[in-house]
């Protein structure tokens, strides 16, 4: 296949108080979470100024990524479109078209096969589409790079980076807690989510050595008789603390990119104050941003869609995830979806 356009794709998040709730209002639309938790959420927002750093985060990679793809020679333009803020999907889309792309390559910003970050994208990009209309670029996705070692490389670095922040009598003892956002059940059940967790947590362990860890959860926003994945991150420290009395806890986000307001909130805010409140020392390790070896790996991914001779990298006992999602890949039933 010949491109013409990469697509980065991604969640979006409001830029000024004013926008937090019109943005909550089309994260929530159509979905089964309480109105108190949409309220709480938004002052999650509010008490950083209402302002996501996750779209200037995308800006910065898009950044990044120019320059690794002018460094290669790969003079594909970068479009940038998010689901629920802008810049919306369907005005990019619209403006690709206007640009006169044909056949684009999409990046989503999420390393693990699930509805929400996958299949949903790609449901995204379709109504976008159908929006734009008979002259709306053809859009594939890039695979999932859970366990490329793009991914996991940089994921040992700032895991050795954080655990020499704990005195070296102490650093066996110390859990590592990777953490990731929590999904439904019924969403876990039809996608390999928690599976693909589990190999990155053990890939960056085993990486660095450190056999105490464990994959936890966080940001769920479900009603309450609706089960999640757990542990809780919080309540897991609180465990730990009560059960083996931990002096030091170490939470490394590898479900998530960039440090965005999941991250401030529930890890710098809520997890450090159970902590401080415990008399526990917490470390928390930064997610894996603009990496230089995260950029390259995003330029590897492009370069094997365009050139099918090139070997897919990857880690582990899986190997590379699938070009093209299967028909049923990552269903999630309708009602109830997650924020």
């Amino acid at each position: 296949m010949t491109y013409d356009a990469i697509l980065v794709v991604s969640f979006g998040g409001p830029e000024g108080p004013q926008d937090v709730m019109p943005f909550l209002e089309n994260v929530l639309r159509g979905k089964n979470v309480p109105r108190e938790r949409m309220l709480e959420v938004e002052q999650h927002y509010l008490h950083f100024g209402g302002i996501s750093p996750i779209n200037q985060q995308c800006r910065d990679m898009i950044d990044a990524l120019r320059v690794e793809l002018d460094r290669a020679g790969i003079s594909l333009p970068i479009y940038f479109g998010n689901r629920n803020w802008h810049p919306l999907l369907k005005d990019t889309v619209q403006q690709m078209a206007d640009d006169g792309i044909r056949n684009a390559i999409a990046f989503f910003t999420s390393a693990y096969s699930s509805y929400s970050g996958c299949r949903q994208y790609r449901e995204n990009i379709a109504e976008a589409q159908t929006a734009v209309g008979e002259k709306a670029p053809k859009i594939e996705k890039l695979r999932m790079p859970y366990n490329h070692p793009g991914f996991i490389e940089p994921q040992r670095e700032i895991l050795d980076a954080a655990l020499k922040q704990i005195p070296v009598e102490q650093r066996n003892k110390t859990p590592v807690l990777f953490t990731a956002h929590s999904i439904p059940f019924a969403m876990a059940e039809n996608c390999n989510y928690e599976k693909q967790l589990r190999e990155t947590a053990r890939l960056v362990a085993e990486g660095v050595g450190h056999e105490n860890w464990e994959l936890v959860f966080q940001s769920r926003s479900g009603p309450p008789q609706q089960p999640w994945l757990e542990p809780d991150v919080g309540d897991r420290i609180q465990q730990l603390h009560a059960e083996q009395a931990i002096q030091n806890v170490i939470v490394q986000p590898i479900g998530f990119l960039s440090d965005h307001i999941e991250i401030l909130f529930d890890l710098d805010t809520e997890a450090r104050e159970i902590c401080e409140g415990l008399g526990i020392g917490f470390v928390r390790a930064p997610s894996i941003g603009i990496h230089p070896r995260f950029i390259s790996l995003i330029r590897e991914l492009i370069v094997e869609r365009m050139d099918p001779s090139v070997e897919k990298l990857a880690l582990g006992t899986y190997g590379p995830s699938h070009d093209v999602c299967p028909v049923n890949c990552c269903l999630f039933p309708r009602g109830g979806r997650p924020a």
